[in-house]
């Protein structure tokens, strides 16, 4: 039987087997965007890909051991704040999937480590397939161009797309908007003038999502990944293209922009949500006024008050995913939580200029994962799926970049 072998010399499966993953992963990325049903066809992809991963090959790095420790003790004391809970069946299902979430975390993370470059393309291709889908039936719905589409397709007359909620279309649209603009900035010209169309259409649509952690997050991610694609290229000729079309790209935003602020209704939308005042976020048990005292709470609560709790002292929910963790599974979660994002975050930043044949989509996801980590200071992303995606994919990267390093220095030594 012949085999296929991985940048660090792993041997893999069959061409064949190995077609079928890869397009399985494929499948993963694209259906991440269609979400607004239960079971989504994220969750069956998903559940699928991971038993034909398993029953192909699949194996768990000894590096990954950590990951999956940090999984289980989060979601244990999860399950233990929720006991008294149980009679209520949307905690069971808040539980239930935070496992789930845990398992999808180790199935990227293994996944994306071995293959890595192939996989990652596959991932790459198929968000950004998605993206489109999601993008285009956003906009189509907030311009009412879908007959019946509106209630669907909007929501508080912000577009949502294939989302229940405006703000994780918005998250959502930040990888694989990224992906679209390194192809801007970096491709040859007929692919990068396909991007443009594919990175000004998810822009388009995050706007009309009216959701301002989305809209900073673009702007800030994208800032942030550019400037990493500079101090990683190669040539001097590289850095001045990408710094070139950024110029370019953010002209064209703004063109954009002022486009849209001369309907009177998007003007006023933007103008009500770009507002820094909000009702919401004001006063003793607004936004932040709560993170206050929830943190109180948390420090007398060692197994917190259980998930889907919060709102039961408070008007709203933590919109806190530290918060949450402390208050959905008390002392446990709340230091595996913050735990589990700040190791990942930290070895983010050791490997960003480890040079690997991935590197460039590892910029994208670890900047866009970046992004959600500062958001979650001031929503609840702890159940969202593509949250989970770029810690597992992340972990994975990681895993193969080790790898990777050490066959490299085996080899310039065996040839030395």
């Amino acid at each position: 039987m012949a085999y296929a072998a991985t940048a660090d010399g792993v041997k893999l499966a069959a061409p064949g087997v190995l077609a079928l993953q890869r397009a399985l992963v494929w499948l993963v990325g694209a259906s991440g965007a269609i979400v607004f049903i239960e079971p989504s066809p994220y969750e069956i992809a998903t559940l699928f890909a991971t038993v034909t991963f398993f029953a192909t090959g699949l194996r768990l790095r000894l590096v990954l051991i950590p990951l999956v420790l940090m999984l289980v003790l989060l979601n244990v004391g999860y399950t233990i704040s929720a006991i008294p809970l149980f009679e209520q069946s949307a905690v069971v299902t808040w539980i239930a999937t935070s496992w789930y979430m845990a398992v999808t975390v180790v199935f990227f993370a293994m996944v994306t480590s071995e293959d890595t470059a192939a996989r990652l393309d596959m991932l790459r291709r198929g968000l950004v397939v998605g993206a489109m889908v999601a993008s285009l039936l956003a906009v189509a719905g907030y311009f009412h161009l879908v007959p019946g589409g509106n209630d669907l397709l909007t929501l508080y007359g912000r577009a949502r797309g294939t989302f229940k909620d405006p703000n994780v279309l918005g998250a959502f649209l930040i990888l694989p908007a990224l992906f679209a603009l390194q192809s801007v900035v970096s491709d040859r010209l007929a692919k990068a003038l396909r991007n443009v169309v594919a990175f000004g259409l998810m822009s388009l649509a995050i706007l009309l999502a009216f959701s301002r952690a989305a809209w900073g997050g673009l702007v800030l991610t994208s800032a942030f990944m550019l400037a990493l694609m500079v101090l990683t290229s190669r040539t001097n000729a590289q850095r001045s293209r990408i710094i070139v079309m950024a110029i370019v790209a953010a002209v064209l935003g703004l063109a954009l922009i002022a486009v849209l602020l001369s309907f009177d209704s998007t003007a006023e939308m933007f103008k009500q949500r770009a507002s820094f005042d909000q009702s919401y976020d004001e006063g003793r048990f607004g936004r932040f006024g709560r993170h206050i005292l929830g943190a109180e709470m948390a420090l007398d609560l060692p197994f917190g008050i259980g998930p889907l709790q919060f709102h039961r002292y408070f008007p709203e929910d933590t919109h806190n995913s530290y918060l949450n963790a402390f208050m959905s599974g008390g002392w446990l979660s709340g230091v595996c939580y913050p735990a589990l994002v700040f190791t990942t975050v930290i070895m983010g930043f050791r490997h960003i200029f480890v040079r690997v044949p991935w590197q460039r989509a590892y910029l994208a996801v670890f900047s866009a994962f970046l992004g959600t980590v500062g958001e979650s200071f001031v929503i609840d992303t702890d159940h969202w799926r593509h949250f989970w995606m770029m810690l597992g994919a992340m972990w994975g990267m990681i895993a193969a970049a080790q790898a990777y390093k050490i066959k490299t220095a085996s080899d310039e030594a065996s040839s030395a």
